[in-house]
């Protein structure tokens, strides 16, 4: 096991990362920029380094910084946490050439699974359904254009090296394709420095399950079951949830199997997530594997009781797995919300600013991982991430009503926050009955 491991990340996933490290003994080195010196939750480390300016440019997102501070830190390896340099397959084979083990998968199945159109190509081998589309990348508008007619609209054109949203655009006819087709690409390569696109089928208004999987260097991987994360806005998650409502079993079980399939294909350990969409008839399709661990990641923790952080580190360490498949089993439901500084009312404008006061919540099955205090300063420079409100409960309903508890109980003074629309999504009767997919909050609350 590690002695002294640097955590390569700041906020919530920082102190969740410290939290368990300290249970395992191990020691922690966290990094900071000049606009979180003041954190609360440096103090909770051994050690904490300064790495540049406030901006991630100049700190966070430093590799040479990052690998000074771990050798500074004298520490035997880094955890990214999610973000910054996460699924960076170049940062890890730099860990990997300084002889500082990363937490996290090789850079090799990162970059094979990073790369969303050779991802798509590895779930074919391995048997996994995809979207009909192209069978690689498009290198033009002509070629677009030939596979959108013979696969049919509507289109979504996807950035290869993608996420969060960005480098996506549908496209309904030829017109819209041409121009949606160069708006993908230079979004992407302002964003990701690569304009690669591919694309794919659009399915309309189907729902977002992802299944989260670990494995370790002996060849093991399982599966921890799935999360429905269909409530969200412009492909951001709002609200994430343990098991999915309305998914048939059998579908369940396959889709799981599946995602091992995939893992396993590609030499993958560590912790991971397959995303999946899901039609209006239940048919499931891959989309991508985040290669890190899930801001949402905590819902499946409250319904297998299985610490990810510390199963990260160990297999990690090169232990193995210290359960199996068959020890995995869903228990209750559990609800995740992300309450970020954001004001919903004026488009989910960031909020930074102080927090004069703040209230957490608690009661039974109620958890609130934040790394925010009354005091605290939201900075304008990163993500707006205040902290993330988690029930378990033994029935869904149940879990919606401590939910609308815990987010009324919340108090965030100083600063606009995302409880209004949870409440608002929460009290709505297709919530309720689980009739929602991903353009629901837009379809149905924000016009």
């Amino acid at each position: 096991m590690f002695k002294r491991i640097l955590v390569a990340n700041r906020g919530e996933i920082a102190l969740r990362v410290i939290r368990a490290c300290r249970e395992l003994g191990i020691e922690t080195v966290a990094i900071c920029s000049e606009a979180d010196r003041d954190a609360s939750y440096l103090e909770l480390a051994d050690e904490a380094i300064c790495v540049g300016p406030a901006r991630a440019a100049d700190s966070y997102l430093r590799i040479d910084r990052v690998i000074s501070a771990a050798e500074i830190g004298n520490v035997q390896a880094i955890h990214p946490g999610y973000g910054f340099l996460s699924e960076n397959s170049h940062f890890a084979e730099v860990c990997r050439s300084c002889d500082i083990g990363f937490i996290g998968p090789t850079p090799e199945a990162m970059a094979q699974l990073g790369d969303k159109n050779s991802a798509r190509t590895l779930a074919m081998k391995a048997n996994v359904p995809c979207v009909p589309g192209s069978d690689g990348l498009v290198a033009s508008e002509q070629e677009a254009l030939e596979v959108a007619r013979k696969i049919g609209y509507p289109v979504l054109l996807k950035a290869t090296a993608g996420g969060g949203g960005r480098g996506m655009r549908v496209a309904s006819n030829d017109l819209t394709l041409q121009s949606a087709f160069q708006q993908a690409a230079t979004e992407a390569q302002a964003a990701f420095g690569n304009a690669g696109i591919y694309l794919e089928k659009y399915v309309e208004r189907p729902r977002h399950v992802e299944v989260q999987i670990i494995g370790d260097m002996h060849g093991n991987v399982v599966h921890l079951w799935e999360r429905d994360c269909s409530t969200q806005r412009r492909h951001q998650k709002l609200i994430e949830e343990s098991p999915s409502p309305r998914l048939a079993q059998a579908t369940r079980e396959a889709m799981c199997e599946a995602a091992v399939r995939l893992a396993k294909t590609a030499g993958y350990y560590s912790t991971g997530t397959v995303e999946f969409i899901v039609d209006q008839e239940g048919n499931f399709y891959f989309i991508e594997l985040n290669s890190r661990i899930q801001v949402e990641h905590p819902v499946t923790e409250m319904v297998t009781g299985i610490d990810l952080i510390k199963a990260q580190i160990r297999v990690a360490a090169g232990e193995p797995l210290g359960f199996s498949q068959d020890d995995i089993v869903q228990r209750g439901h559990a609800i995740e919300c992300r309450i970020n500084a954001e004001d919903p009312a004026h488009g989910f404008r960031p909020c930074p600013g102080r927090i004069e006061k703040m209230i957490v919540p608690g009661g039974f099955g109620v958890r609130f991982d934040s790394h925010v205090s009354s005091g605290y300063v939201v900075p304008p420079h990163y993500d707006s991430l205040i902290g993330k409100l988690i029930v378990h409960q033994p029935t869904r309903r149940e879990a919606i009503e401590t939910m609308q508890r815990a987010l009324k109980e919340l108090r965030v003074e100083g600063v606009k926050t995302t409880v209004p629309i949870h409440l608002e999504i929460l009290s709505h009767s297709a919530f309720h009955d689980s009739q929602i997919d991903t353009t629901f909050v837009e379809r149905t609350l924000l016009g």
